[in-house]
């Protein structure tokens, strides 16, 4: 198939046009997606800043607003961990080394349901058949973020290693499973920790900015164009001759 297009001849190979199109067409939606993914990286970061502005919740709150209200939102106030329950997040990298983030159950004053806290990460040893020694105090002050969707993606196998022993490596967070393995009825948020000697916090409500992922979407533009480029480059047959 030949086009004259701008004085110029252009040879085009049907199979070759479709394969052109549909590079060009998956670029342009990757595009389109990191567009999209910025503006609501953007509107969460407008909500964590709101929430922030309005001050930290108690825990006596928790149980009087819906889940839709308290996500993202700071929370304040004192508990006791309901020991032995340790449960140890995998395959969490802080600095470039592998490690664990420390969950466990706090009753939260004024909260009737155990509260799940993060408190932040913790080294692995050498041997992947060992666990890390934690301590924990009785005592907790809770000072976070509170989150209500953490399930995060199970690839293979089971959730838990159950051993019968505390703690327990576990692959995501899972309310419910969680509930099962202490016959605790969890209330459905976790806190991540954002101050603690003890342990490393290094949660971000926003792992990549709006700006990273609008300059992914540029990037995914400029290549859909550069396919087109050179699609067009490939096929061109010199200019047209008029006699």
């Amino acid at each position: 198939m030949r086009i004259k297009l701008a004085q110029q001849i252009f040879a085009f190979n049907t199979l070759w046009v479709i394969l052109t199109l549909t590079a060009f067409a998956i670029l342009i939606n990757l595009s389109w997606w990191q567009l999209n993914r910025a503006a609501d990286k953007t509107a969460q970061l407008a909500r964590v800043a709101q929430l922030q502005a309005a001050g930290a919740l108690q825990p006596s709150q928790l149980a009087l607003l819906p889940a839709a209200d308290i996500d993202a939102a700071p929370l304040q106030g004192h508990g006791r961990w309901l020991a032995p329950y340790v449960w140890l997040l995998d395959n969490q990298i802080v600095q470039g080394r592998v490690g664990y983030d420390v969950i466990i159950p706090v009753q939260a004053a004024g909260l009737a349901q155990p509260l799940l806290v993060n408190l932040g990460w913790l080294a692995a040893p050498e041997r992947r058949d060992s666990l890390p020694e934690v301590t924990i105090t009785p005592q907790i002050a809770l000072d976070g973020l509170l989150r209500t969707k953490v399930d995060g993606l199970l690839l293979l196998g089971q959730n838990a290693e159950i051993s019968g022993q505390w703690p327990m490596r576990i692959q995501q967070v899972n309310y419910a499973q969680l509930s099962e393995h202490s016959a605790l009825q969890l209330y459905p948020a976790l806190l991540y920790q954002q101050n603690d000697s003890d342990f490393t916090p290094h949660y971000q409500p926003v792992v990549l900015s709006p700006e990273k992922h609008r300059g992914y979407a540029l990037q995914w533009f400029l290549l859909g164009i550069a396919v087109l480029g050179v699609a067009l480059a490939a096929s061109h047959q010199g200019k047209a001759n008029y006699e």
